[in-house]
């Protein structure tokens, strides 16, 4: 016989005490509204354990009680995998998991658990003399867990890989309670099964890992960064260009469209153009050097690509305060969008020879067929590094603004130049990806 929702309530209370379950509405606002504010639906209770007993306690209650459980993180999820489907979930939130166990510099590591912001892991790395290399627009609210359960990329992909190539052990608790221990330090462990890659990408459908071993680079010194305008097939060969002259050192490589810009000076969330001029699309790149290498890679590298018509014109951050808002144009995106109207967030991945087309085709598709269903959409966009996303905004316009510009990224943790250059038009627009994504809305169910 299915018991009451109150029944339940109380009995989760009964199992975890009053101070760890949050069942007024008021209080539940905020971890039920998701970014997009898509989704509007109760939950039964929010439970913050406050350690991995506690955690264990909460799963080993819900597989005997049937009660299906959220993981979440941050909430910083673009399509609502952290937020109640059906409305009888418990959501298990990781807020008050927010330790930094140990950082070892000289090891390359660091222990975190799984609710530590992920600003706040790179700060400690810092501070220890080390880097922690993942860098996504959300950072500042994003949590460690939430990271590595979608397995992000981030803006630094293309030299230090996405968050499992980052991760080199996890501790989790599963959907009955029992803890897995897999805090491996070692970087070469060939004992058997490597458990933690089941567990990383999973989206928490596998277990909640409240601990995790993160690999942290030695730290560099100041950074060259660039900012470019081309097209997406200028883009590519100004790419492969410049992997060819800097190798391990292009940090992280974006195409981003004018388009997007625009909609962040028209809603305000750009103080001021951080472009060199108008083009349909930008680079943003961003070069790393150890600490007492020569800098100036990234500016020779430029040159040449001017000197190939590449790059018609370019612009150099000269401080932070530049360099910061060539990166809010490129971490705002997401955020802006939803002042537009509505929006489609996926990822689709192909190599990075293929970002062109996928741009090209995608547009193409997309404006087919927005005129099949009725309005136009007003762009399409993708951001090219490893990974391209398209996605289109819809408006109550008559026709899509085409072309719409692009741009792309490179991230380092410290000052760094930044260069904007001009481009011939495409006949293509492109557009930003979602800074963290929950990815497909799964749950925790016993049935």
């Amino acid at each position: 016989m299915q018991r009451k929702p109150q029944t339940v309530l109380e009995m989760l209370v009964e199992a975890m005490g009053e101070r760890a379950v949050i069942s007024d509405p008021g209080r539940m606002a905020s971890y039920l509204e998701e970014p997009r504010k898509r989704f509007h639906v109760p939950a039964l209770a929010v439970v913050i354990p406050a350690s991995i007993p506690e955690l264990q306690k909460l799963m080993a209650w819900a597989n005997q009680n049937r009660v299906p459980v959220i993981p979440q993180s941050g909430n910083t999820g673009l399509v609502g995998g952290q937020v109640p489907l059906s409305g009888d979930e418990v959501i298990v939130s990781t807020t008050r998991l927010d330790k930094v166990r140990s950082v070892d510099a000289e090891a390359g590591y660091m222990r975190v658990e799984a609710g530590v912001i992920l600003q706040d892991a790179q700060r400690v790395a810092d501070e220890a003399g080390a880097m922690f290399p993942l860098y996504i627009a959300s950072q500042g609210s994003a949590r460690i867990g939430g990271v590595l359960s979608t397995n992000a990329g981030g803006v630094q992909v293309l030299a230090y890989g996405n968050a499992r190539e980052l991760c080199l052990g996890v501790e989790a608790v599963l959907a009955d309670g029992r803890l897995y221990q897999g805090l491996g330090a070692l970087r070469k462990d060939n004992t058997g099964y490597d458990l933690k890659d089941l567990l990383i990408g999973a989206e928490g459908t596998l277990g909640s890992s409240p601990r995790r071993r993160s690999s942290s680079s030695q730290a560099g010194g100041p950074r060259d960064g660039a900012r470019h305008v081309a097209s997406p097939d200028d883009a590519l060969q100004l790419f492969y260009a410049l992997r060819e002259r800097v190798g391990g050192r292009l940090t992280a490589f974006e195409l981003m469209p004018r388009f997007g810009i625009e909609m962040q000076l028209r809603h305000e969330v750009l103080e001021r153009d951080p472009a060199a001029s108008h083009s349909p699309w930008y680079c943003l790149i961003e070069v790393s050097r150890m600490r007492g290498g020569a800098p100036g890679a990234l500016q020779a590298g430029l040159e040449e690509a001017v000197d190939a018509g590449l790059v018609p014109d370019a612009v150099v951050a000269q401080s932070l305060g530049e360099r910061a808002l060539m990166w809010a144009a490129r971490e705002q995106m997401s955020d802006v969008q939803s002042r537009e109207g509505a929006s489609i967030k996926h990822d689709v991945s192909v190599p990075i020879a293929q970002v062109p087309r996928l741009i090209a085709e995608g547009c193409i598709a997309a404006e087919r067929l927005c005129r099949a269903s009725g309005p136009a959409p007003s762009g399409t966009w993708a951001t090219a590094t490893s990974t391209s996303t398209s996605a289109s905004r819809w408006a109550p316009t008559a026709r899509p603004s085409w072309p719409a510009p692009g741009r792309s990224t490179m991230r380092s943790t410290r000052s760094s130049a930044g260069w904007a250059a001009r481009s011939r038009p495409s006949t293509a627009s492109a557009s930003s990806r979602p800074s963290c994504s929950s990815g497909s809305r799964t749950r925790w169910r016993w049935r």
